[in-house]
């Protein structure tokens, strides 16, 4: 897909008498960088799929994951079906285990061969087979056999782990560490566990508390203070708390809430924006708690982003966005449902070095198709996150078509799939054909310095041959 920075020259005007500078396009022949995840050591990115709802051995939910293969031309090779009951991976497949709850790439010790994080939410750890501890599970496949080591595991009968996770090195001791959200039968918490990432038992520690009801909704690693060192933000909801909020460790590895706000989201992505050295945090489909006395976005019909702006000087949030589909350049209409900013990934699409944010928006609206879905990829310039071309099934060159209920969007992610050195766009439907019994998809859209709209690729259950209760691909998705 091509963003609007290099779509008309009528755009360049509205953007110039702003006062904003829009970043020419980089050159296809930018440097290659390293994948985020790349599974199989070819070096080129591939795409994570979660299928918690996929049937196992005739075990409705016991889950399975599958990952796309990125390739010269575009992602086209599944590995198939990685489950419980591989040889070499933990645990049985048993319904509602929901093994794909969440997936997530790391290099657990730094040389390069990236493994996975997975996340088995209904995973039951008694001897009455009854709850839903949860555990969570390192895939390696540095020898092209995938065995797995269960890292983290719930520790009350319905602490569910496994639906938000997020790694990084935040006490800063050279070993990767994992964080995770976990509930119960009243309460949730945010949960650290320290590397390395080795079989547990692990001595584990509760970062923060929730109120009644409360879950983590998602996870992001990002340095916001620009001090070279990994920082955990966090966004939760509770019956009667909400909010965002960041953990920093400081220099004995002592963890500390060093920012919170009422306000709280779906989604969370963080990359460097505005280029000043710091990350910065994207909230999406932004949300305030009413109970608060502050609240950044006003207009939050239809779903909103927040960006929140990191310092090297100033106040964290200082500086902050509110983007919507009423913002200037941004494509689409704001309407009621349309749940922009549900799901968030952020990386340099146009190889300019400034990162774009691909903002996924399932509800919205195909003409009279109800819920068809889209994204919207927002530019990077130099003074941060303008304007953006809204993308669907029904767009030139998206394979299929717009369909009610096929929620287009739903989840997106980004890398250099085809290896051109130009980040792409992974975006998951996975509505599509619901009812059957292989039913949602993966979308590839390649970037391009020439074209509006390059050609994309359809990656279903149904062409990769998955068997029978492979149903909402691109539920999870991870890169």
């Amino acid at each position: 897909m091509r963003v609007r920075t290099l779509a008309a020259t009528a755009a360049v005007a509205a953007v110039t008498a702003t006062g904003l500078t829009l970043p020419l396009a980089g050159s296809a022949a930018a440097a290659v960088a390293t994948p985020r995840f790349d599974f199989n050591g070819d070096g080129y990115a591939d795409i994570a799929v979660g299928m918690p709802n996929a049937t196992v051995n005739g075990k409705a939910k016991a889950g399975y994951i599958s990952v796309i293969y990125g390739g010269p031309q575009s992602p086209s090779q599944s590995t198939g079906v990685i489950s419980q009951a591989e040889a070499g991976i933990p645990g049985t497949p048993e319904a509602g285990d929901r093994f794909g709850s969440s997936v997530a790439p790391v290099d657990v010790n730094g040389d390069g061969v990236f493994e996975l994080v997975v996340g088995a939410s209904g995973e039951t750890l008694n001897s009455e087979q009854h709850g839903s501890e949860g555990t969570i599970t390192v895939l390696d496949n540095s020898d092209f056999n995938v065995k797995g080591t269960t890292v983290a595991r719930g520790t009350s009968e319905f602490s569910g782990i496994g639906d938000t996770i997020a790694t990084g090195d935040y006490d800063g001791d050279g070993d990767i560490d994992l964080a995770y959200g976990e509930n119960s039968e009243e309460r949730g918490s945010l949960r650290f566990r320290p590397g390395p990432l080795t079989a547990d038992p692990v001595t584990t520690t509760t970062l923060r508390s929730y109120g009644m009801g409360g879950r983590t909704s998602d996870l992001a690693t990002g340095d916001f203070d620009g001090d070279g060192r990994d920082d955990l933000a966090t966004t939760y909801r509770a019956m009667e708390d909400y909010g965002t909020f960041i953990t920093r460790w400081d220099d004995q590895a002592k963890p500390a809430q060093w920012w919170s706000n009422g306000d709280h989201g779906t989604a969370l992505a963080a990359e460097d924006f505005d280029q000043d050295g710091t990350d910065d945090l994207a909230v999406g489909f932004v949300q305030p708690n009413f109970e608060a006395d502050h609240t950044y976005c006003e207009d939050l019909v239809g779903g909103t982003v927040l960006v929140l702006h990191g310092s090297k000087t100033a106040e964290f949030g200082a500086k902050h966005q509110c983007i919507n589909q009423s913002s200037p350049e941004v494509g689409g209409t704001t309407e009621p449902g349309d749940d922009f900013g549900a799901a968030l990934s952020a990386g340099d699409l146009n190889g300019d070095s400034r990162p774009e944010l691909v903002v996924g928006v399932p509800g919205e609206d195909v003409g009279t198709v109800k819920d068809a879905g889209g994204y919207v990829t927002l530019n990077g310039t130099e003074h941060g996150l303008y304007g953006g071309l809204a993308r669907s099934q029904s767009t030139p060159n998206m394979p299929g078509t717009a369909e009610a209920g096929d929620r287009f969007g739903a989840q997106v992610a980004v890398g250099d799939y085809n290896r051109d050195g130009l980040w792409d766009t992974a975006v998951s439907a996975p509505g599509e054909n619901a009812g059957e019994p292989r039913s949602g998809g993966v979308w590839f859209a390649p970037s391009s310095t020439t074209e509006t709209y390059p050609l994309g690729k359809s990656l279903t259950p149904f062409g990769f041959a998955l068997p029978n209760g492979a149903i909402k691909y691109g539920e999870v998705l991870g890169s």
